[in-house]
């Protein structure tokens, strides 16, 4: 079992970066879930697991105004979404800058463009494990929806026409350094865009083929084969089936059972190269109260497995 992460300073603090946002999406709600996590007692469960835990509020993004914030093209809230997504760069970089650990709830998957490109502004070898049911890849081309949650990959990687609005995100994650382990919900211009880029994707049919373990193996040894580069864990809840995660945007039947969630996260936390961690689209307002306290709980869960905690 390595605790001794090779990459955060001691006494290891890992800085909660609360994200109340669904600017990304069109569902109201999935803003409320960091504050769900928050009360559910996730400082106080990583600190008994030894971290130094920081936590200074949620980020109020009130102060981003986008009022007249008109679609560019098909793209919904471009303005907001790049404003604040670029806010929480800066402040998941400031963390990484100081050998702290950035664990960010999110809000929906947008966030992402910001939390991966705070953690590239200090470790611009990291790669990214991408645990999702979805490829959130598609651009302003491929995208049917124009809803940026689905979008955020495509940014990082420089993909598609280029857009003033989000010029800020600098394309320094490079195909070859993201993998996805989990998908079953892919468009069909995303899987051009997964093929025609090399990405490397283990969907629902290799977890069943391989096991979750092997899966995860495979996915280092693409993504870190001498498993040295530092890890951004970004993990999207739907990526575990609905029975597991009721409450959240966009469930799809079939997906990672508790305790693949919860291997992948423990195994992450193994290699000792953690460096980020993303815990996003928990939307307490989609579903019953037990449904939603199901939801907030494994949330909470995964979380304290992906910074050391063991069944």
């Amino acid at each position: 079992m390595a605790s001794q992460s090779r990459f955060i300073s001691e006494p290891k603090t890992a800085a909660i970066v609360g994200c109340p946002f669904s600017g990304g999406q069109p569902k109201p709600g999935v803003d409320q879930g960091p504050i769900h996590l928050v009360e559910a007692g996730i400082i106080k469960d990583l600190e008994s697991l030894g971290w130094k835990v920081k936590f200074d509020g949620h980020h109020q993004f009130e102060e981003i105004s986008a009022a007249s914030d008109p679609p560019i093209g098909i793209l919904k809230n471009p303005r907001l979404v790049s404003r604040v997504t670029q806010s929480v760069a800066k402040a998941v970089g400031g963390h990484a800058a100081k050998g702290e650990l950035p664990v960010t709830l999110g809000g929906d998957h947008s966030l992402a463009m910001g939390t991966i490109s705070g953690t590239l502004s200090k470790y611009p070898d990291a790669c990214v494990i991408w645990i999702d049911a979805h490829a959130d890849i598609n651009t302003a081309e491929t995208t049917d929806t124009g809803n940026i949650h689905g979008m955020p990959v495509s940014f990082l990687l420089g993909l598609g026409p280029k857009i003033d609005e989000f010029s800020w995100v600098k394309p320094l994650l490079k195909p070859e350094r993201l993998v996805y382990i989990g998908l079953r919900d892919v468009d069909a211009g995303e899987k051009k865009i997964l093929r025609d880029n090399n990405i490397k994707a283990f969907s629902m049919h290799e977890v069943d083929k391989y096991g979750i373990g092997k899966v995860v193996e495979m996915a280092l040894d693409h993504v870190n084969p001498g498993r040295d580069r530092p890890i951004h864990l970004s993990f999207d809840v739907d990526a575990l089936d609905p029975s597991v995660a009721p409450s959240t945007g966009t469930p799809v039947r079939g997906g990672l059972t508790f305790r693949e969630g919860h291997y992948i996260c423990e195994a992450i936390y193994e290699t000792g190269l953690l460096v980020a961690l993303d815990l996003m689209e928990v939307n307490p307002s989609l579903e019953d109260p037990a449904s939603v306290q199901q939801t907030v709980a494994v949330g909470c869960s995964l979380v304290r497995s992906a910074l050391g905690e063991q069944f």
